[in-house]
């Protein structure tokens, strides 16, 4: 692949009491949308420093978010679409057809700001032999899908999403597809208070730990729920 791929942000607005629900079991409505904001901060910081064209993929009113002027001013660098389709899946698909310029997508959502550009570079170095690269998530879910064309994702309508074997079920289905599937190294995602604790000290220095030890102090609560 001679130009480099899109890198499409999968999202959603973090509005208190519609993000990051799990979470808000642990630390309320509020708090939880603070996190989710931090989160896709430091994902799209990361994200913008590749030099790639960024799509992000929204669902979800921005201007009712927490930390809405900042992720305002984040989301204004990059190509800003609306997901469309009923079912999540459905979703995921439309998104890397309307992202995708013709040099392949690599998908994340905003679960893992401890993200690298060398591990989303890797994701996209394996399209050069491969159709699909896809990264596990600790939780058997995944947290990255890169395709060299949109059609691979359609198998995604065979998956049911949200589960314990999401992940190698996608897996199964890229592959029934006809795909060459390229493994990405597993990573951690965000859903719940330890997984929050968890992530933040892989990255001490970002908004999303900041958050997370303000929270953390403010209701004095530890790594378990």
């Amino acid at each position: 692949m001679s130009a480099p791929p899109t890198l499409l942000v999968v999202a959603k607005a973090p509005v208190a009491g519609q993000a990051k629900t799990r979470l808000a079991t642990s630390v309320g409505d509020q708090a939880a949308a603070r996190i989710a904001a931090a989160s896709l901060l430091d994902t799209l910081e990361v994200v913008g420093g590749l030099g790639w064209p960024v799509v992000i993929a929204m669902t979800g009113d921005l201007a009712e978010a927490a930390k809405a002027d900042e992720l305002a001013s984040a989301c204004g660098r990059h190509r800003v679409i609306a997901q469309r389709g009923g079912s999540f899946a459905s979703r995921l698909i439309a998104a890397h057809h309307d992202a995708d310029a013709g040099n392949g997508v690599v998908q994340i959502g905003m679960d893992t700001p401890q993200v690298t550009t060398e591990s989303l570079q890797s994701a996209a170095a394996a399209l050069e032999c491969h159709d699909a690269a896809l990264g596990l998530a600790e939780d058997g879910g995944w947290w990255i899908l890169a395709a060299r064309r949109p059609s691979w994702t359609s198998c995604l309508a065979t998956v049911a999403m949200s589960r314990p074997d999401t992940g190698v079920r996608t897996e199964e289905a890229l592959v029934r597809s006809g795909a060459r599937v390229a493994s990405v190294p597993v990573m951690a995602d965000v859903d719940y208070w330890e997984d929050s604790h968890a992530v933040a000290s892989l990255i001490p220095h970002s908004r999303f730990a900041a958050e997370v030890a303000r929270i953390a102090d403010r209701e004095q609560i530890g790594s378990q729920p």
